[in-house]
């Protein structure tokens, strides 16, 4: 990696963190698996990932903390933090700029596999697909 790169994903790292920990600098998004869960269970895992820290190289390859895959209460949860432009168009022309960058981290269920997908408020629904786990 270059020092511009490694710069850039410090730098990277560093407003993700503020993003995740703090709800500062972008938005904050959850899926409808997650809001089925209620308001108490919502805001546990919000406050799990804000808390999250095992970064490792394994799953965090370019060291700036935007996905991870985690398990709160038995539940495993997935956050990703993309980077768009301002209008939320278009990727963001340079994600260490907050000027032209809006970060949205999105909360999400994730699957145990491809081929387990159990959730409570899913229970005795058929979707007529399996679910794929999303992968950071």
């Amino acid at each position: 990696m270059t020092d511009k790169s490694n710069q850039d994903s410090t730098r990277i790292c560093a407003l993700n963190g503020e993003l995740r920990r703090f709800g500062v600098g972008g938005r904050i998004m959850i899926t409808s698996g997650i809001e089925a869960l209620g308001t108490e269970d919502v805001a546990h895992v919000l406050a799990a990932v804000a808390g999250f820290d095992a970064f490792t190289g394994d799953n965090d390859a370019y060291g700036e903390h935007d996905c991870a895959i985690l398990t709160v209460d038995g539940l495993r949860v997935m956050f990703k933090i993309d980077y768009y432009d301002r209008d939320l168009t278009y990727h963001s022309p340079d994600p260490t700029d907050p000027t032209v960058t809006e970060r949205v981290m999105t909360v999400m269920l994730s699957p145990a596999s491809t081929d387990d997908y159990h959730h409570p408020s899913r229970a005795g629904r058929s979707h007529g697909h399996r679910a794929r786990p999303p992968s950071c």
